[in-house]
């Protein structure tokens, strides 16, 4: 598969880099399921939105305004408000609280060969009407239909793939957000592996249904 890649290296600060290669998506030799990218790349700084393609699936990543609320309850980051952990661009692997639990995502070197099979659920109501919209867990602006998802341990962001095992279905994600986690009225919510935007629900086939079992293993997006 052959396109233009385009990657943003500090969504979290004011001002972003954008990185644009050509490139072409192959096997690994790594044993997981991961992909490869080959090309060479320019730079482009001073710009806080990210639009690339991978395959057939186009992102967008924007920065949102640090007065946006967050779409989850986390409660502090690597020790810091969240909003204070996000400006400061200590969220990638940071440990973060919510609900008085702390969770310690893994290393990129961990997250480099993750698979996982687990049920997943979708959210998309976190961007209420009006005036405001909501940020995610990495200060981007959450997208309900954008190719995006919630995962409680993996690096932020993160690529990966996401496959329902009853239907076949698969799309790649963006994983730019943390989650799910318990909720008050269903305290096993938080044994989900995954939340997927809405739109992903949808390619997905579990949209209506709202929960699916899935596997999900990361995929690596380097030049080659």
């Amino acid at each position: 598969m052959k396109g233009c890649f385009l990657a943003g290296a500090c969504l979290s600060m004011a001002a972003c880099t954008i990185v644009e290669l050509p490139y072409q998506v192959t096997k690994s030799a790594v044993k997981t399921a991961a992909y490869v990218v080959k090309g060479s790349y320019e730079i482009t700084a001073g710009t806080t939105k990210v639009v690339y393609r991978i395959g057939k699936f186009t992102f967008k990543a924007v920065k949102a305004p640090l007065d946006w609320p967050l779409t989850t309850s986390v409660e502090t980051i690597d020790g810091l408000p969240p909003k204070e952990a996000i400006r400061e661009g200590r969220v990638k692997t940071a440990p973060y609280t919510v609900k008085g639990k702390t969770y310690y995502p893994m290393s990129v070197e961990e997250a480099q060969t993750y698979r996982a099979t687990g049920t997943a659920s979708w959210y998309g109501y976190e961007t209420p009407r009006g005036k405001y919209g909501r940020m995610t867990a990495n200060g981007e602006a959450f997208d309900p239909q954008g190719l995006t998802g919630a995962h409680k341990y993996l690096p932020l962001p993160t690529h990966v793939k996401v496959t329902n095992l009853e239907n076949g279905r698969s799309v790649i994600l963006r994983v730019n957000d943390r989650g799910p986690f318990p909720s008050d009225r269903n305290p096993s919510s938080g044994e989900r592996i995954i939340d997927v935007s809405a739109r992903a629900a949808k390619l997905l086939g579990f949209y209506d249904k709202g929960l699916a079992t899935v596997q999900v293993e990361v995929i690596q997006l380097r030049q080659g």
